[in-house]
This record gives C-alpha cells, sequence and structure tokens, in this order.
C-alpha cells in the first residue's frame, strides 16, 4: 500500500517520462560497468538502420527497420509484399542489415521479435536461435524472442 504521503497519478506526461528515462539510465549507469563503458562511445545510442527492396516501378516491394546499439542489431519489422515473397527478397534484406550491423557499425549479435503466425522458422533457417517464448502476448499468438551471433568482419 502506498502511504498518504505520495498520490499515484495515471496520465501521459512527457516531460516526466524524460526525466524518468534520465534517471533510470543514471542508475543503470552507475550498477552497471558496461553501461559505463559504452558512454560516449558511438555505441551508446541507437542508430536506425533501414534496407528498401524497390520494384522496377520504384514502388515499396519490402523492407527492413531497425536499429544498432550497444554492438547489437535489432529488427524491429521485416515485411515483403506478398506478390514478391518467395523470391528470396525477405533473405537479401535481412542478409544486408546483418552485413551492414556487422562491418560498417562492429555489431556483434542480432534479436528479433516475431509472431507464430509470422516468420520464426524464417529466422531458424538464417542461424537465429529462440531465446524465449511468450505465450498468449497477445491473447491467442505466441511470441518468440531470437538471436544471431555475428560472424566477426572480414578485415
Amino acid at each position: 500500500m502506498v502511504s498518504r504521503m505520495f498520490r499515484l497519478v495515471t496520465e501521459v506526461d512527457k516531460a516526466r517520462r524524460d526525466l524518468l528515462r534520465t534517471r533510470l539510465r543514471e542508475t543503470n549507469t552507475a550498477a552497471s560497468s558496461v553501461l559505463r563503458a559504452l558512454r560516449g562511445t558511438p555505441h551508446e545510442r541507437e542508430f536506425p538502420l533501414h534496407v528498401w527492396v524497390l520494384d522496377a516501378s520504384g514502388a515499396l516491394a519490402g523492407g527492413l527497420v531497425g536499429h544498432t546499439w550497444a554492438s547489437w542489431l535489432h529488427v524491429t519489422y521485416l515485411w515483403v509484399d506478398a506478390r514478391h515473397r518467395g523470391a528470396g527478397l525477405g533473405s537479401a534484406l535481412l542478409d544486408e542489415a546483418e552485413h551492414t550491423a556487422r562491418t560498417e557499425r562492429a555489431c556483434a549479435a542480432a534479436r528479433v521479435e516475431t509472431w507464430d503466425f509470422q516468420a520464426p522458422d524464417f529466422y531458424t533457417r538464417h542461424g537465429y536461435e529462440v531465446m524465449c517464448v511468450i505465450p498468449d502476448y497477445p491473447p491467442g499468438i505466441t511470441e518468440y524472442t531470437l538471436v544471431k551471433r555475428l560472424a566477426p568482419a572480414d578485415g
């Protein structure tokens, strides 16, 4: 039970959200030597990584949206238009993102979340391993978190 000295408020408040994020970052940095070591390096911030496939007319045939952070690639979205599925575009998108993350951003690993009806088999075929399974998230659907260690960049 919360004492009468405090008031719980349920509202969207961007200033408080930003303050909370700053304070949590400070707490995490103080508690973790790994996070302290990231401060002041290029790996400290998230950097967007987008890869697009355009058809002959310039229309979007597929794309991958993600970001890199702390030597990890995080694939947020990967989608290929139904008319172009089976042509290897999803693999090309993922390969290009992994290559860029590894060679240009020194990433050592990649992660993705996907649902059971989406693409867990696609990712396992590409070397990803299931790390977490959350049944009923959302209800009736299973979510998977998959991870892949990326080969060191040639150099």
